[in-house]
């Protein structure tokens, strides 16, 4: 069998430099929030490691994910899927089709048995024995069980792949499942979001391209390098939120000026993502950044929460602004009360050891 390729053997065929190679693997791992030194590890990886084979499946969804993915800038998604992987099947854009499509899915599951990693966008719905989505003739949840047994890992693309998403919601009539509820016996990686930032799903494959391993994940499957962080502790409107300065109504003059949307019903406080670091449209913009809150897609059940613009949490802000003079007042009231009460306890201790003595 010959050897698979690199992605730098594939890349130099492309007459792409030594300079640009290494001032890829640089930004790759800046992207990432790496430091130098993993970009030298992955420079090194790259050039010596064969690219993974990938088989990307749909299931019950929309295509979101894929439609994401293809507008990723930090790396492009071309080079992702031409030159860092090996992506052997994905249904949406292969030219394969039909019985030919499938016979390149029985051939890479028997040539990179357990080499592979299966990535899966949209779920399985169970009801009536999984007919409610067919794909290539079966159920698409034996089809998933079937590719799952000699996978290295799975990736589980989107809300849908991750929690069910919206075809999940009350009273989910076709029982759309998550994939981690039908396969428990393989690594899995959530990638959640309705869809996911394209850099966030090529930056997965990335460093599992490159470090041959799973990221750092969450008690929840997610990679901590994207979701380790409330999109409200990064948000460039958190602080009008610390000053008490919100959006009343939609177009008002406090919208006019960019205040915190969280009145109507951002869910940035609650989310985990990284929207407000890495944004969309390669780093242009983000959903709060174009005048609508955070509607929490990348958050369990997000959809069965009740409406997009209802308050659903209490959180206390630090009120309207004050002057440093105020704020420093306060502060020097608080420590102050604090003192005094100190002093009284301690004065009552002192007391009650001297009648005791």
């Amino acid at each position: 069998m010959a050897a698979i390729e690199t992605f730098y053997d594939v890349i130099r065929r492309q007459g792409v430099t030594r300079r640009s190679f290494t001032k890829f693997c640089s930004l790759t791992a800046a992207s990432l929030g790496l430091g130098q030194s993993a970009a030298v590890q992955m420079a090194q990886a790259l050039e010596t490691k064969p690219r993974i084979p990938v088989i990307w499946m749909h299931g019950l969804e929309c295509t979101c994910c894929s439609e994401s993915f293809i507008r990723s800038a930090h790396p492009l998604a071309k080079d992702v899927v031409l030159s860092m992987i090996s992506l052997d099947y994905d249904d949406t854009i292969m030219a394969a089709a039909g019985h030919q499509a499938e016979a390149i899915l029985e051939e890479t599951k028997e040539k990179y048995k357990g080499k592979y990693i299966l990535a899966v966008e949209g779920n399985p719905p169970l009801n009536e024995g999984g007919m409610f989505c067919i794909d290539g003739g079966k159920p698409f949840v034996e089809k998933l069980k079937w590719m799952a047994e000699d996978a290295m890992a799975i990736i589980a693309w989107g809300a849908c792949a991750s929690w069910g998403c919206v075809q999940a919601a009350k009273p989910n009539p076709t029982q759309a499942t998550p994939i981690d509820k039908v396969i428990k016996d393989k690594p899995i990686i959530k990638v959640p979001g309705c869809p996911p930032i394209a850099e966030v799903m090529t930056g997965v494959v990335t460093f599992v391209t490159t470090f041959g391993r799973l990221p750092e994940l969450d008690r929840q499957g997610r990679p901590k390098m994207f979701y380790s962080q409330r999109i409200h502790d990064k948000c460039y409107r958190r602080p009008h939120f610390d000053a008490g300065q919100f959006v009343e109504e939609w177009d008002d003059e406090a919208a006019r000026k960019g205040h915190c949307l969280y009145k109507m019903g951002c869910k940035g406080p609650t989310t985990y993502n990284a929207c407000s670091t890495v944004r969309w449209n390669g780093g242009v913009s983000f959903p709060i950044q174009s005048g609508h809150g955070c509607i929490g897609c990348s958050e369990e059940d997000f959809w069965d929460k009740g409406s997009f613009y209802d308050r659903l949490t209490k959180i206390n802000h630090f009120g309207i602004e004050h002057n440093a003079d105020e704020v420093g007042l306060a502060a020097a009231a608080v420590v102050g009360g604090a003192v005094a009460v100190h002093a009284g306890v301690t004065a009552v201790k002192r007391i009650t050891t001297k009648h005791e003595g």
